[in-house]
C-alpha cells in the first residue's frame, strides 16, 4: 500500500467540470470525502471492488466515482459544479469489508489523501 495522492482541483466557473484522481487506490473500498471552510467532511462518493457505488444526496446525477484497477486509481468527475461544491477534496481507503451503503461514513477509513483544492467561482 501506497499513499494516497490526489490531483486534479483547480479553479472552475460554475457549470464546468474537472476530474479528480487518486492514485495507490488498491483498497477495497475507496471513497471521496470533502471539507468545505467551516463545515464539516463529508462523504461525497464511495465505491466498492465489484463497482457499486454510493453517492451523497447532493451530488447524484453530477459526480461518477470510478476506479481502473489496472492503474491503482480511483476517480472523480464532477460536471455541473455550483459554488457550494468548493472543498478540499480527500481520497480515503479501508482495509475492511462492508456494505457500500456504508461508505460515506469516516470511520471506516484508515487511509487518506491530502487533499485537493476545488474551487468554483459563481
Amino acid at each position: 500500500q501506497g499513499e494516497l495522492a490526489e490531483s486534479g482541483g483547480g479553479s472552475v466557473q460554475a457549470g464546468g467540470s474537472l476530474r479528480l484522481s487518486c492514485e495507490a487506490a488498491t483498497a477495497y473500498q475507496m471513497a471521496w470525502f470533502r471539507q468545505g471552510a467551516g463545515k464539516e467532511r463529508e462523504g461525497v462518493a464511495a465505491i466498492d471492488a465489484v463497482g457499486q457505488t454510493k453517492y451523497t444526496d447532493s451530488v447524484k446525477g453530477q459526480f461518477t466515482i470510478s476506479r481502473d484497477y489496472g492503474k491503482s486509481t480511483l476517480y472523480l468527475q464532477m460536471d455541473g459544479l455550483k459554488p457550494e461544491d468548493s472543498a478540499l477534496y480527500y481520497c480515503a481507503a479501508s482495509s475492511l469489508v462492508f456494505a457500500v451503503e456504508e461508505g460515506l461514513a469516516q470511520r471506516w477509513y484508515n487511509r487518506w489523501g491530502q487533499g485537493t483544492q476545488v474551487t468554483v467561482s459563481s
